[in-house]
């Protein structure tokens, strides 16, 4: 993007209790480019809330470091497993009161519509979605781990979405 085009700077997050990918991906006019990304990593043997508290710091020094100024997240997936849909309920909500103090709008995606927008099958897999990635903000290698991977991809979708409005 040029110095004089005003890009809309985009964090995605991939929620985890394990592990919370995010992602910033700055669009204008069609190009999208990855800004920086990374992960939030919390031990297995600390507290629920410990977990929790360090994920919403993780973000909020995202938030405070890159400026982003609107938000995309994906959507909770509702399975058999009812205590990890619980767990990453929870730290979609920690992010999202992370955004919500700084003012940031929050959008959801479903795992089914990031992939459709982003690959264009619903169900593709993983590697699939980090091929794409890597090749629509023409990177020069796969993001790591994939729960960054997966962030940039809900940054990715959001800003399709929002050429569709």
């Amino acid at each position: 993007m040029d110095q004089g085009t005003v890009a809309l700077r985009i964090l995605g997050i991939d929620p985890g209790l394990a592990n919370t990918g995010w992602g910033i991906v700055e669009s204008a006019h069609g190009a999208n480019r990855a800004l920086a990304y990374g992960h939030i990593s919390t031990a297995a043997d600390l507290s629920r809330p410990e977990r929790l508290a360090l994920i919403h710091q993780g973000i909020v020094e995202v938030i405070t470091r890159y400026r982003p100024r609107e938000a995309a997240i994906e959507a909770v997936f509702f399975s058999t497993n009812a205590k990890s849909a619980l767990s990453i309920g929870e730290v979609r909500g920690v992010v999202m009161l992370a955004a919500a103090v700084q003012q940031i709008p929050v959008d959801e995606y479903s795992a089914t519509q990031i992939k459709q927008t982003i690959v264009g099958v619903g169900r593709a897999d993983k590697s699939q979605v980090q091929f794409m990635v890597q090749a629509i903000l023409k990177l020069d290698h796969r993001p790591q781990p994939d729960h960054s991977s997966d962030a940039l991809a809900v940054a990715l979708c959001h800003a399709q979405m929002r050429k569709a409005i």
